[in-house]
């Protein structure tokens, strides 16, 4: 394998194993900020124990993405140099405002109430992790604007054969930009709320302290219909906006070869790569993609046979990818909607609670698979029509990158064991709860 390739692999497996963390982070300080807000509001030491016991898995859970996200970004200047000579004056100017602002705000308060319970007000206490959750969503805004640019660049001139930044708020405020991190938010949201839910059906299931791990599971619950719901139809927008901006990513998602008016979906496809077409097509909907890309279904949309074959993704994976992060996440949608109608009772229901135990990392592969969508659905651009990924990586030896490369997996091994141990370890304990019953 060459550099280019060994470089992809390695920032995909330090960018899916830093993933396996991220939207956890994001979904569960939203929750723990909730819940304190509860505590604080009504008094009631339930919400206290709560806060406690999903505080301690919280906890575990940003140390290691901390870590991970560290060795993540310095990938840019070890892997893709050329990279971040290219477009360092805009990509670097947007990752530093990321790492100078949110995230030593976000990790000077998470000291400040994983210490302070004896040592603040209930209402300062209660104000530093809606601090801690709020800097961890700005945090990812940031992060998400610098990825929107690659993937659709503006704000800029060039200068010297390299892009400089000429229109900060164009940059900002791109509507891809803004579809980005709405998805992706929300999508983070529903890690969090499938997560205290899996885990309280766990101590529902075997009946212990009902009263803590019911109300989790409620709010877990509510908070992951609104943002299920959410994902759904706000992921609708996004098929508008790659039509104009990355139509051989849309091509992609639905296999779409050929260009036509009244483009249909169809509900099962295999495709042919190599010979430029479907080998399977099974129940067209006529004009549904029409209808994605351009609100008609009459729109003529573009096929990937107009698109020279240098400049198509991989479609093979780009389509399975899309294909599996959609099911899961009308999967979601359908889970949360039965739970709420059975949210009174819902220890009545085990069947439904064991499905909820075992649904836990399904929102994880949901995010994996939608950044894959993301990312290889962007090929063979690193920086959308105007930078190759072949033309990004740093020169050094393929063998030097194939090393650390071992070395990462390894590495990313043994943390993801000792870290997934520890939280399985604090996610049973139930001991550790006081008995409310």
């Amino acid at each position: 394998m060459d550099v280019v390739l060994l470089s992809r692999l390695q920032f995909a497996v330090a960018t899916y194993f830093h993933f396996l963390f991220v939207p956890l982070t994001l979904g569960l300080s939203i929750l723990l900020a909730i819940m304190e807000t509860l505590y604080v509001k009504t008094g009631n030491e339930e919400y206290k124990i709560m806060v406690k016991f999903w505080g301690k898995l919280f906890l575990i859970n940003f140390t290691v993405g901390v870590v991970t996200g560290i060795t993540l970004e310095f990938q840019f200047g070890t892997n893709w140099s050329r990279y971040s000579r290219y477009v360092g004056d805009i990509f670097g100017s947007l990752l530093a405002i990321e790492a100078t602002v949110s995230f030593f705000l976000e990790s000077t308060f998470i000291a400040v109430w994983a210490f302070g319970w004896k040592k603040l007000s209930p209402k300062m206490h209660l104000a530093s992790i809606w601090l801690v959750a709020i800097a961890s969503s700005i945090s990812a805004v940031w992060i998400l604007i610098a990825n929107s640019w690659m993937q659709h660049p503006v704000g800029f001139v060039m200068q010297n054969g390299r892009p400089v930044l000429s229109d900060f708020l164009e940059i900002i405020t791109q509507e891809y930009a803004i579809l980005t991190i709405l998805h992706t938010l929300s999508a983070a949201y529903v890690v969090g709320g499938f997560f205290v839910m899996g885990i309280s059906a766990y101590h529902i299931l075997k009946k212990q302290y009902l009263t803590i791990f019911l109300k989790s599971f409620r709010i877990g619950l509510a908070f992951a219909l609104i943002f299920s719901l959410f994902v759904a139809i706000e992921g609708h927008m996004h098929g508008a906006d790659l039509a104009g901006k990355q139509p051989a990513k849309l091509a992609s998602l639905e296999s779409h070869w050929v260009t036509r008016d009244n483009a249909p979906v169809y509900l099962f496809a295999l495709p042919d790569e190599k010979n430029g077409r479907n080998s399977i097509e099974i129940g067209p909907i006529p004009g549904a993609l029409s209808m994605l890309a351009y609100h008609t279904p009459g729109a003529t949309v573009k096929g990937l046979q107009d698109i020279p074959k240098d400049e198509r993704p991989p479609v093979m994976i780009t389509f399975l990818s899309f294909r599996l992060m959609v099911s899961l996440g009308m999967l979601f949608v359908l889970l949360t909607l039965i739970g709420w109608f059975l949210r009174k009772k819902i220890e009545s229901y085990p069947l439904y609670l064991k499905i909820l135990l075992y649904a836990i990392p399904l929102p994880y592969l949901t995010c994996a698979a939608g950044w894959t969508v993301t990312e290889v659905g962007r090929q063979p651009w690193i920086v959308y029509g105007l930078m190759k990924t072949s033309q990004a990586a740093s020169p050094v030896s393929a063998s030097q990158v194939a090393v650390s490369l071992a070395a990462f997996i390894i590495l990313y091994t043994i943390i993801g064991i000792i870290a997934f141990s520890l939280m399985a370890q604090a996610a049973r304990k139930g001991a550790a709860i006081p008995d409310s019953d």
